[in-house]
C-alpha cells in the first residue's frame, strides 16, 4: 500500500494530468494526498473532481506555502507506511507503481530515488538527462542526491529523520535523502518519471543544470544552505508565467 503525496501551487492546468495517470495505474492499492499551498487558482477544485477515480482521495489546503512544509504535511495526513512524494507536473506510466512495488519486494529500501525520463524531449535535453541520471547513480553510493519531484520514503524513515528541513529552499530533497542514507539504505530505482518541460524552457536547460551543480558542490564542501545562499522560490515557474502575462496585458 502506498500513500501518494502531491504538493501543489497554482497547478490547475497540470494536476489533472498527474491524477489521470494515477487513476490509470495497474497497481491499485494506494491513496492520494494532495497538499495545496494556498493556490490562487482552481487547483483544489480540479483535484477534488477526481474523487470518484480513487478509493481514497484527500485534498488539503494549507494556509502557508512551502515545498518541505507541503511534503511534511502530506506525510502526516498519509495513512499508509510507504510514501511517494510527487510534484504536480510529474507524469507516470501506467505500470509505474506496480514496478516500484516489485522493486521494494526485491530490495528492502526505506528511501529511494527515481531517474528522469526525457525520451520525448529534444536530443540536447535527452543527453543532459543522461548525464544528470548518471550523476544520481554515481553519488548514490557516497553523497546521495535525488529529484524531489519523485521520491519514495516510509513514514518510519520520514519521522526518524525529522522530515524535510523547512528552512532549506534549494536542494531540500537532496538533504532529505542524504540524512536518510545515514540511517537507512538508499538507492536509485531502475524506474523513470517525466515532468513538464516548463522548468527547462523558462530557466534554460544549461542554466538550470548549472544551478543545481553549483548547489550540490556547495553542499558537499560547506553543508546545507539555510541562509538563502542561492535564491530559489517554490512555485516560481508559475509566477514567471503570470508575470509575463501581466506584462503583456499592461502593454496592450
Amino acid at each position: 500500500m502506498i500513500s501518494v503525496v502531491i504538493i501543489t501551487l497554482n497547478e490547475e492546468k497540470r494536476i489533472g494530468r498527474l491524477l489521470e495517470d494515477l487513476s490509470n495505474q495497474t497497481y491499485r492499492d494506494f491513496e492520494v494526498v494532495v497538499v495545496d499551498s494556498n493556490s490562487e487558482d482552481k487547483t483544489c477544485e480540479v483535484a477534488r473532481g477526481f474523487g470518484k477515480a480513487f478509493q481514497n482521495l484527500i485534498v488539503h489546503r494549507m494556509d502557508g506555502r512551502g515545498t518541505s512544509l507541503g511534503r511534511n504535511t502530506g506525510a502526516e495526513l498519509a495513512t499508509h507506511e510507504r510514501l511517494l512524494f510527487l510534484d504536480a507536473d510529474v507524469r507516470l506510466a501506467p505500470d509505474f507503481l506496480a514496478k516500484a512495488m516489485h522493486q521494494f519486494k526485491k530490495k528492502p529500501l526505506e528511501v529511494a530515488g527515481v531517474y528522469m525520463n526525457g525520451d520525448e524531449l529534444a536530443l540536447g535535453y535527452r543527453l543532459g538527462y543522461g548525464l544528470f541520471n548518471a550523476g544520481l547513480l554515481a553519488t548514490s553510493f557516497f553523497f546521495p542526491t535525488a529529484v524531489g519531484a519523485c521520491i519514495f520514503s516510509t513514514k518510519h524513515a520520514h519521522q526518524r529523520i525529522g522530515g524535510f528541513d523547512e528552512k532549506i529552499v534549494l536542494c531540500e530533497d537532496c538533504d532529505y535523502v542524504r540524512r536518510a542514507s545515514q540511517t537507512f539504505k538508499f538507492r536509485m530505482l531502475p524506474l523513470t518519471f517525466s515532468f513538464d518541460p516548463r522548468r527547462l524552457e523558462q530557466e534554460g536547460f544549461f542554466s538550470m543544470g548549472l544551478t543545481y551543480f553549483k548547489a550540490n558542490v556547495r553542499r558537499f564542501f560547506f553543508g546545507e544552505m539555510r541562509n538563502n545562499e542561492m535564491d530559489y522560490k517554490f512555485g516560481h515557474y508559475e509566477d514567471q508565467t503570470k508575470s509575463t502575462a501581466e506584462q503583456q496585458g499592461g502593454a496592450a
